[in-house]
């Protein structure tokens, strides 16, 4: 039984792409985890700048709600594309949010940390901040989402 070819495994297969076919078919999971991770940091830090600039909550509260809404569309990019770990049934599905969004209070906390030490403590710039530790939540999350979240067993 072979696997459903995905959009992005269509995408290379066009004449202008087949060239890095080998490369995509080799790397697959770490290229699609880039790409949707910098999606989704594009989405946290346009709702954290959202939140924190025009709508004026505080640093700390602003990341929260750009959290809710990059995490919720992380997970939703890793199951389906990144990781192909659909969970089936009620009580897979319910541990495997639970272990992804357990992993993501886990860097949301490292992220605070960051956010409040360098710019409410050291008055750094606020969007430099918060790009640099996006860059190391993505990381974190990664490795998360790879081995306690996704990892390639029976659910």
């Amino acid at each position: 039984m072979s696997k459903e070819k995905d959009i992005f495994d269509r995408l290379m297969t066009l004449p202008f792409l087949r060239i890095f076919n080998p490369l995509y078919r080799k790397h697959k999971e770490v290229l699609l985890y880039l790409f949707f991770g910098g999606l989704t940091m594009v989405v946290s830090i346009f709702s954290y700048w959202l939140c924190s600039e025009p709508l004026g909550m505080g640093v700390l509260f602003g990341n929260v709600v750009s959290w809710i809404a990059a995490v919720s569309f992380a997970y939703v990019t890793n199951c389906i594309w990144v990781f192909e770990q659909q969970a089936h049934g009620w009580r897979a599905l319910s541990k495997q949010v639970f272990r992804f969004f357990s992993g993501r209070v886990a860097t949301l906390g490292v992220e605070e940390l960051i956010l409040w030490v360098f710019i409410q403590q050291l008055h750094c710039p606020n969007m430099a901040v918060k790009v640099i530790a996006q860059v190391v939540v993505v990381v974190l999350n990664y490795f998360i989402s790879k081995f306690l979240v996704f990892r390639k067993t029976r659910m």
